[in-house]
């Protein structure tokens, strides 16, 4: 039996940023002028590969640029960092340093991530360049507005720089720390069967294992865990039900399997519908700023008419309804989506 992994596109087509999405990204102070963009970045001269701490391929190479770029681009980054940790204070740029600048040649639009040093204490962060995607930025948003976890980004014309979202990346957590005895494994499985209803609501795919990470907080008497998607290319994007499920992922078995062992139905069902009280009290919370997203998503091509005629009749199946087929584009799925998982009658009204 195929799971819905199989069913993912390979390659994804990206959307450019509307007119009416840049307004709204201005307004909201999602939009800032920056010196190096995504194109700079590929003006790089060789690559090698970049090796995890076990000595294997991390899938992401190290980039090398030619002398006479690096005191350009070195200053460039610095205020890019700035800019999306400091907003215009640019004072902190002296303290700054460019430590490796990598790409993953793996992905679907090739990020950039660097890492950046502070010297005077000598700790690093990472941050991302990448090209910019309207599914992403629509995914990012979403998930500001409607995740219990803020999000930090900024566009400009074709360029997305977002910060790094800490975190040990689920399939690592699955080979190093899923079989540990000091790891709660009730507290994990509460945790995906969340984060797995986040994904449907919003309709969010193509969450591998390797598309998010797990962040633990020690508690007093254990730990707590939250599970944080990394990937926003496919929001929105793809037309098979399923693919919004994590738990039909094969590259998730391993969480599924604790749910099945650890969780009766009757679990699951409380934790779906504590999942969907938090995100129904975040959508109002943000109502205005909601109203102003969703009028320019509805309106927005972001997805292939097949994959849309596709999703709105599985739905329609799963909630034995009909109310999908007025939809013509993405955003009108999730608006009904939205309001049919969340019960906001009246909400877009």
């Amino acid at each position: 039996m195929e799971s819905g992994s199989d069913y993912i596109s390979k390659k994804k087509e990206l959307y450019p940023l509307s007119k009416e999405l840049v307004t709204y990204l201005k307004k909201f102070k999602r939009y800032d002028e920056v010196s190096i963009k995504y194109d700079d970045l590929n003006r790089y001269s060789e690559s090698v590969t970049l090796y995890d701490k076990k000595g294997d391929d991390s899938l992401w190479e190290t980039i090398i640029y030619d002398q006479w770029f690096l005191k350009e681009l070195d200053q460039g980054l610095k205020e890019v960092y700035a800019i999306l940790k400091m907003g215009k204070d640019l004072s902190i740029c002296e303290h700054l340093k460019i430590d490796r600048v990598d790409c993953c040649t793996y992905g679907n639009t090739k990020p950039f991530r660097i890492k950046i040093n502070n010297k005077l204490n000598d700790n690093h962060d990472y941050f991302y360049i990448k090209k910019i995607d309207s599914s992403r930025v629509y995914g990012l948003e979403i998930e500001h507005l409607l995740s219990p976890s803020m999000i930090n980004f900024f566009v400009f014309e074709d360029t997305l720089v977002e910060e790094h979202i800490a975190g040990i990346p689920g399939d690592q957590f699955v080979t190093e720390y899923l079989n540990e005895n000091k790891i709660n494994k009730i507290r994990i499985a509460k945790e995906f069967v969340k984060f797995n209803e986040r994904c449907f609501v919003r309709l969010l795919g193509d969450m591998r294992s390797y598309n998010y990470v797990i962040d633990i907080t020690p508690d007093f008497d254990s730990e707590q865990y939250r599970i944080r998607a990394i990937d926003f290319d496919q929001q929105f994007y793809e037309g098979k039900k399923v693919l919004y499920l994590p738990q039909f992922i094969k590259e998730n078995n391993a969480f599924v399997m604790i749910c099945l062992d650890l969780m009766t139905p009757k679990t699951v069902h409380q934790y779906q519908q504590e999942e969907r009280s938090l995100m129904r009290r975040r959508a109002f919370s943000s109502k205005h700023r909601f109203l102003d997203l969703f009028e320019i998503m509805e309106k927005e091509v972001i997805s292939t008419p097949q994959k849309i005629a596709q999703l709105k009749e599985e739905l329609n199946k799963h909630f034995k309804t009909t109310v999908y087929s007025v939809c013509t584009t993405m955003g009108q799925i999730l608006k009904i989506h939205l309001t049919t998982t969340l019960d906001l009658k009246g909400y877009f009204d």
